[in-house]
């Protein structure tokens, strides 16, 4: 059951939603809207988010854009029928508008020098096989390895890349089974500050993410907006309201397609 304040805070926001024209909803894709898997490819969305997002952007009144450290390809494949949304990837590094126009940051050349070093010593380290290799980034995963497992996998990327990092001015993410090196700026933090510099101010937002790497994005937000921890166990963060997955996630999402259909016209004249 939601506490008091994520209660409150919810229902003041949702009232927004319905008494505004327009609003936005920032998602983060994988603990978020889908459940962590073994093979990241087939990391699916809970079952219900699918049908609900594509209704809440039917409804016209709610700009739908998900907020992702995957790639924009993979985005599109495991959202396969909400793939016209707008989408930022990669940390913010690649963006695709919901017309389907695409745009990605430069590296600069000492930044790829970098990558590619971290790619060998992970390569020297015989973690191929747990990396993956991002726009502006580099990561290990070690979700299905045993304990003992992931702790080498851990150490040895952290071994290689922690100097690295620091020479490089390169930043090292931490987040749910995994470790990322990547370039600093920009984050999601800075995808979330783009977005926000383009609304009214009078537009409602929230943002709902669950790893460590979203809490750029809820410092970016501040009080702008709402940003929700979208997580079955509580932990130190940012956000000003937490929900669990699946069930409070499904219902925060109904319940904001009933705000967004809702008449702000009924809502305003106080019927």
């Amino acid at each position: 059951m939601q506490d008091a304040t994520t209660a409150s805070v919810l229902a003041a926001l949702l009232q927004q939603v319905t008494a505004a024209p327009a609003s936005v909803l920032l998602l983060d894709y994988d603990g978020t809207l889908a459940p962590f898997h073994v093979d990241r490819n087939r990391a699916y969305p809970y079952p219900g988010v699918v049908p609900l997002l594509s209704r809440i952007v039917e409804s016209g009144r709610t700009r739908v854009i998900l907020l992702s450290g995957r790639p924009i390809v993979e985005l599109r494949t495991l959202l396969a029928s909400l793939d016209s949304i707008e989408m930022w990837g990669s940390h913010g590094m690649e963006h695709q508008s919901s017309n389907g126009s695409y745009s990605r940051c430069q590296i600069s050349c000492k930044d790829a020098d970098s990558l590619a070093e971290a790619h060998r010593r992970v390569a020297s380290a015989g973690l191929l096989p747990h990396t993956e290799i991002k726009l502006g980034g580099i990561a290990i995963h070690w979700r299905g390895l045993l304990p003992a497992e992931a702790r080498h996998a851990q150490n040895l990327a952290l071994q290689g890349w922690a100097p690295l990092a620091v020479a490089s001015g390169l930043k090292l993410l931490h987040f749910e089974a995994g470790l990322e090196l990547c370039m600093s700026h920009p984050n999601k933090g800075d995808a979330v500050r783009s977005v926000v510099a383009s609304l009214d101010p009078n537009v409602p937002v929230a943002c709902l993410g669950d790893d460590l790497t979203d809490e750029d994005a809820f410092q970016a937000l501040g009080e702008r907006g709402l940003s929700v921890l979208v997580k079955a166990d509580y932990r130190e963060t940012l956000a000003q309201a937490w929900i669990r997955p699946p069930q409070e996630l499904l219902h925060f999402l109904e319940r904001w397609l009933s705000s967004s259909t809702e008449s702000p016209s009924i809502v305003s004249s106080g019927l």
